[in-house]
């Protein structure tokens, strides 16, 4: 199948597609459950805390596994062939099979998102380690919006996973440069942590959250450090447009807060794809 991949780009994109497809269905999961586990562990340090030697874990086993999927209004247990990416949807017209419950359009949505983005790396990057590398880090950028969109949060095992794996083939792959990633890594984070801690002491308000130094750091890794500006930029950019709309729209004040990960997501995969394109279209403008 590798050779095969390797020798037809229609085949590959076509793999990649279909593959990502279930890799979104999966990541409609990791959406929705790994903040509960995270707030449930939070909980549970809390509690274990305040009894101390008198506490005991009697919580309901809760993780990305189990319990299964089931409507949230009838209770319905999922099926295999209900849980079938987009097309399951489809086929149920977009309702539970037994209590005819709308299900959100949400859920397929992310799922071809995800086979897109995935299609459209490996059509430009085609078939190598970089272009994997690159398809795995789509995966783990769609999850980080959704879940940074939903609850200002962007967990450390996903930021984390997409930093070290991007050094650990950054020090075997030849098209990667060790030290451009390394130093991506150090510039990312310490660059949105100035900004951090420069805004608190002249505000006493906290800008944003660690969470983003850390995936801006995983992001340099990816891009090396000559292309941060660019993510920085662009994400700046469309971030500063998108607060504004919401403020006159909500008529909220400047105190409204925005998730900065889902714009730094974008504006890092772009800059994966067509970083010397955009550094050399801003330096021939400019």
């Amino acid at each position: 199948m590798l050779e095969l991949m390797a020798t037809s780009p229609v085949f590959y994109i076509s793999f990649v597609f279909g593959l990502s497809l279930l890799i979104g269905s999966f990541l409609n999961v990791v959406i929705y459950r790994l903040p509960v586990m995270m707030k449930n562990d939070w909980q549970q340090q809390i509690d274990a805390h305040i009894k101390g030697d008198d506490y005991m874990d009697d919580h309901a086993t809760f993780n990305l596994v189990k319990p299964d999927s089931t409507c949230p209004k009838c209770g319905h247990k999922i099926r295999a062939w209900e849980n079938i990416p987009i097309i399951s949807w489809l086929f149920l017209l977009g309702k539970c099979s037994q209590c005819k419950t709308p299900i959100s359009m949400r859920y397929p949505a992310i799922e071809l998102l995800t086979a897109v983005l995935s299609a459209w790396v490996a059509y430009e990057l085609g078939f190598n380690a970089v272009a994997f590398g690159f398809i795995f880090c789509t995966w783990l950028l769609v999850a980080m919006t959704f879940i940074d969109i939903d609850e200002m949060l962007l967990p450390d095992i996903l930021t984390l996973s997409m930093l070290w794996i991007g050094l650990l083939l950054a020090a075997h792959v030849p098209d990667m440069s060790l030290f451009d990633s390394v130093v991506g890594a150090a510039t990312g984070y310490l660059s949105l942590f100035t900004v951090y801690w420069a805004f608190k002491l002249a505000t006493g308000k906290e800008g944003m959250g660690y969470g983003d130094f850390k995936l801006l750091a995983a992001i340099g890794v990816w891009v090396g450090w000559q292309h941060l500006p660019i993510v920085i930029l662009l994400s700046s950019m469309v971030g500063a447009v998108v607060g504004i709309t919401l403020m006159i729209i909500k008529r909220k004040d400047t105190n409204l807060a925005i998730p900065f990960g889902p714009y730094l997501a974008a504006a890092g995969f772009l800059t994966m794809l067509y970083g010397d394109n955009i550094a050399t279209w801003y330096m021939s403008t400019l």
